[in-house]
């Protein structure tokens, strides 16, 4: 199941997509993609629903963050081998951990701004996991009973901001829109092993990330067993787990990064298609 959330900032309504793709508002039995809303129980209600009789959603609106009142934007770096060795880093003993500020999240089609000054923003395709319920000391094999769905994530990161600035990582992927999120949540039973999804990212047309989870060094069960030692894990959780070769950062013999009127197009096998455009911070 698909579940969307659409309007404009600040006053986003829930919906679903019908076999013809149209979207369906779910206004009337649920609040918002959230929370409780993440739950199974909650989900199973929705997905028990006869989607062919909501209110058809009319024209062409904003698609909205998949998910609302996001509480925590967990981020894995390095978390695949072959992005390891083209960023010259050696393979991290645990899941190297990071946080975005929820204040970057956008839409999956919403502009990316660069921020005043910026040189060096770049792109990563990266697989999302969206915690559904409060997780602590959970075991890998138990692990995925815990996921609400999966959606794409584009980890936009500043890397003058990341790796020159006194600090952390944090610094450099948190600026406003540097973290799109969607354009859906496809509910876990309908991604039966997230370990087997291909990744793209292009840059005006040309292919530049090309991936498979596959590759991750640590597997999605794998990230959540340890995140849930560290810290209790909430619905609404987004997890961000890691990024395949090809990000600007590393390519030879000289780094590109993104400019002004720059296209990113990023897809995840069942998880959708997202587009963004990058303009300047005014």
């Amino acid at each position: 199941m698909k579940l969307i959330r659409y309007g404009d900032a600040g006053s986003e309504r829930p919906a679903t997509m019908d076999s013809m793709g149209m979207l369906r508002d779910l206004s009337a039995h649920v609040d918002d993609i959230a929370g409780d809303a993440l739950s199974d129980a909650s989900i199973a209600r929705l997905r028990a629903l006869n989607i062919d009789t909501l209110p058809i959603v009319e024209g062409r609106p904003r698609i909205a963050p998949c998910v609302g009142n996001v509480g925590k934007f967990l981020c894995i770096g390095l978390n695949y081998s072959d992005h390891a060795a083209e960023a010259g880093m050696d393979i991290p003993a645990h899941p190297i951990l990071f946080m975005k500020a929820n204040s970057s999240i956008v839409g999956a089609y919403d502009d990316v701004v660069m921020p005043r000054g910026s040189a060096a923003t770049d792109w990563e395709v990266e697989l999302g996991v969206v915690i559904g319920k409060p997780a602590k000391y959970v075991s890998e094999a138990d692990a995925l009973d815990y996921v609400a769905g999966y959606c794409i994530v584009n980890d936009v990161s500043e890397r003058d901001y990341q790796t020159k600035l006194t600090g952390q990582w944090t610094k450099g992927k948190s600026c406003d829109t540097f973290g799109p999120i969607g354009p859906w949540l496809v509910t876990r039973d309908d991604v039966p092993d997230p370990q087997n999804l291909t990744m793209s990212l292009d840059v005006n047309g040309k292919r530049m990330q090309t991936g498979h989870t596959g590759t991750m060094i640590f597997s999605v069960t794998e990230i959540i067993a340890h995140l849930s030692t560290l810290m209790t894990l909430h619905p609404g959780d987004v997890i961000s787990t890691g990024t395949p070769p090809g990000v600007g950062m590393g390519m030879k013999p000289a780094p590109v990064y993104l400019n002004v009127g720059d296209t990113m197009d990023l897809t995840i096998e069942s998880l959708g298609f997202q587009q963004q455009a990058v303009r300047q911070d005014d």
